[in-house]
């Protein structure tokens, strides 16, 4: 074989693998609930559920819980949710308990008597959900930075915080099911909720309309686990989202490139332990065990415990299904 045709051959198997790759559980999910939502066809709709199951990740297991209250579809939504929490016990805690409890009804046999047996055990708290759809429930607006903040007293922090919330009502809406920025500013939305170590899901999405699409996850109110629009040479955004964009010691670009297209849905997966951040995008490590540094004071480490904020960029993003597990 002559070289030409040997190295035409090492590409395409190079580019069949590197495709292989980014097709993940998490990017079957986001193509899967797509589909989902382009058809009416029941059939086709239980076929998907199915395939949704497939998957076996946590938002899978609580994309088919919305399908418990439709008479047509929730046998198989019922048999996916018991399927996936029996098979992965790392993923136990209240809310998977209360998704089981409804599957119940729907599946008999060794499922049934599984399901009641691990109803049993002692319960644990495990992810809970941070955006319940409907409201901004559980969230607040940004006050300044963290410094800050522990410089005010309680009076001067309850009075600023009354108008950073006025602000984020102004800024963050929920449009069909999702959270999304409407505003044209920089301000952050951020947990009600204080967090030390945790592990956190979260789906974005940036608008390919928006001027400069550019978001990102605060960590304990520290920039950031960086969303970019890739296609954004000028900045540096072709290295892909999920980085420590702030470091400068530590390594702050992502190990590869594993964003989908401008438009669609990302998934990430983010653990912090103590000062060290792991991220996954789509399922694909992006982040490993990275020292996170204090932005807002480099001579200090990174705070112990704060809030979790997302970060919009004076363009539209919408973010959807954030679960957050302490550890």
């Amino acid at each position: 074989m002559n070289r030409p045709i040997l190295l035409l051959l090492v590409c395409a198997f190079c580019a069949s693998f590197a495709h292989a790759q980014t097709v993940t559980p998490e990017n079957r999910l986001i193509a899967l609930r797509h589909q989902m939502e382009q058809t009416t066809d029941v059939k086709q709709q239980r076929a998907l559920l199915r395939q949704i199951s497939e998957t076996g990740t946590f938002v899978a297991m609580t994309t088919l819980a919305h399908y418990l209250d439709e008479p047509a579809l929730r046998r198989e939504a019922a048999l996916g949710v018991a399927t996936i929490a029996l098979a992965h016990p790392d993923f136990d805690g209240h809310l998977t308990r209360h998704l089981m409890a409804r599957a119940l009804p729907y599946v008999s046999g060794k499922q049934r008597k599984a399901i009641y047996a691990h109803l049993a055990k002692e319960p644990v708290e495990g992810f809970v959900s941070h955006f319940n759809g409907r409201d901004l429930t559980g969230w607040k607006g940004l006050v300044e930075n963290p410094i800050a903040r522990e410089r005010m007293t309680p009076v001067q922090l309850a009075e600023k915080q009354v108008d950073a919330d006025r602000r984020m009502r102004d800024d963050w809406k929920v449009e069909n099911g999702l959270l999304a920025y409407v505003g044209t500013g920089y301000d952050n939305i951020c947990t009600v909720e204080q967090y030390g170590d945790f592990e956190m899901l979260v789906d974005w999405r940036l608008d390919p309309k928006g001027k400069e699409p550019d978001a990102g996850i605060y960590l304990r109110g520290t920039p950031q686990v960086q969303i970019w629009d890739i296609a954004r040479t000028d900045v540096g955004a072709e290295v892909g989202s999920g980085g420590l964009y702030n470091n400068q010691k530590n390594r702050s670009t992502p190990l590869c490139v594993a964003d989908n297209p401008l438009g669609e849905w990302n998934s990430f997966y983010i653990r912090m332990v103590g000062d060290r951040v792991t991220v996954r995008l789509n399922g694909i490590l992006v982040v490993d065990n990275v020292v996170l540094e204090n932005y807002w004071d480099r001579s200090r480490p990174i705070f112990p415990v704060d809030q979790i904020e997302l970060q919009a960029h004076g363009s539209k993003v919408y973010y959807r299904d954030i679960y957050i597990r302490r550890l």
